[in-house]
């Protein structure tokens, strides 16, 4: 009886040794690369395991640019995978490239990847050029009329300046510069509006993918529209400008004039002021009789009488105290 038991833990400590051993070797693996006529070695797979790489990840690839008679390595693969790149991506781009008789070695290939670009979406905007249309552009030509163009652009990836070339938003923006300087130049909207291509001819002349990850191939205006009078807005602007600055020039030449007529008024009621010192002073030397005064004030009761008749207004006649003693 014993003995049996003993058997048993046996059999069941070499199944489970077996069963780790399958979970950790790739036996399946290993057996489809060989079907497939890729020899490699089962201790390769098992390293793969320890520097803690997918064994799935670099083999089937592998196969896969084998089969298609690409003349790649396992250790070429795995040390992209280290680095963090996309094994499979990169191997479809290869695939794809030499399908479309165009020139990728791996280590370009590679370097597209790692820099974060999708090269297979670039091997096939190299293929099949793309199409990108772009917003409405604002410009305006010399007779001040704005012109909303819209343009499209069909480029391809230059596969040789993937790496460290400009995007797509560089183009664009240098597709916009180049219209808005192109319609700036033109004399009267109507010229552009005549001859539209002469903007596509003029923009693609000045080499606007260099130093871009791209090749611009043809660029076609698509759509003009005529916008805003930007010229008669700038004087209408430039005209109300002026008239506020006329209105506070002429408000501080106002404000001048005022203070000015303040302050002369403020002289003669201070001349006015020293009138009856003057009269006193003459009057104690002598200068100035009291008949000459009482004169003087019935000279100006009958000048406001005059003044008041003038105006056709009551005739309001004050006798000073003096005056009244005259009269009785």
């Amino acid at each position: 009886m014993g003995e049996y038991v003993g058997m048993i833990v046996l059999i069941g400590i070499i199944l489970l040794i077996l069963v780790l051993l399958f979970a950790f070797v790739p036996v399946g693996l290993w057996v489809s690369c060989l079907a497939a006529g890729v020899r490699v070695s089962i201790f390769t797979l098992v390293g793969m395991r320890l520097r803690r790489v997918a064994p799935a990840a670099i083999m089937l690839p592998l196969v896969k640019a084998r089969k298609a008679g690409l003349n790649l390595t396992a250790n070429q693969l795995e040390a992209h995978y280290l680095a963090g790149g996309h094994v499979n991506d990169v191997v479809n781009a290869l695939i794809a490239s030499e399908r479309a008789g165009i020139e990728l070695p791996f280590e370009k290939a590679a370097a597209i990847d790692l820099a974060g670009r999708e090269v297979l979406e670039a091997v096939k905007m190299s293929v099949n050029p793309k199409v990108i249309e772009t917003a409405n552009i604002s410009a305006v030509a010399k007779d001040g009329i704005e012109l909303l163009v819209k343009a499209r652009v069909t480029m391809r990836a230059d596969l040789e300046r993937l790496v460290g070339g400009a995007g797509e938003a560089t183009v664009l923006a240098r597709i916009g510069e180049g219209i808005v300087t192109t319609v700036g130049s033109a004399d009267s909207h109507k010229k552009v509006l005549e001859n539209p291509d002469d903007i596509s001819k003029l923009v693609l002349s000045k080499g606007l993918d260099s130093g871009t990850a791209f090749e611009i191939l043809s660029i076609d205006i698509a759509d003009i529209d005529v916008g805003r009078n930007i010229g008669a807005h700038l004087q209408t602007l430039q005209a109300e400008a002026d008239k506020n600055i006329a209105q506070a020039k002429a408000e501080e030449r106002r404000a001048i004039a005022v203070a000015r007529e303040q302050e002369m008024r403020a002289y003669v009621v201070e001349a006015e002021a020293d009138v009856p010192k003057a009269i006193a002073q003459a009057l104690r030397e002598g200068h100035l009789g009291v008949l000459d005064l009482y004169r003087m004030e019935n000279v100006k009761a009958d000048t406001k009488m005059r003044e008041a008749l003038g105006s056709g207004g009551r005739v309001n006649v004050d006798l000073t105290a003096k005056e009244k003693e005259i009269d009785k």
